[in-house]
């Protein structure tokens, strides 16, 4: 049976267990549509890069709709 002390949350969790619990937090509000991608790496003190890289290792799909596709290309068709 696994340990439930908070030593064995701690050995679940990794050598850096606040670091894992503010990821697990800004994964979740994330997916929830509580926080924006941008807001939810903030949370997590990570670039978005970095955030969007742990979002695939966790299969956690991309928040990104229709409409935000289409504004990005306006804007990308802008800029040339």
């Amino acid at each position: 049976m696994e340990s439930t002390t908070p030593e064995g949350f701690r050995d679940f969790l990794g050598p850096r267990p606040e670091r894992e619990l503010l990821l697990l937090a800004a994964i979740e509000l994330y997916r929830e549509g509580k926080l924006s991608l941008g807001k939810a790496a903030e949370f997590a003190s990570l670039s978005v890069r970095e955030f969007l890289y742990e979002l695939r290792k966790r299969d956690v799909p991309i928040n990104y709709t229709k409409e935000e596709a289409e504004a990005d290309i306006r804007t990308i068709e802008g800029l040339g």
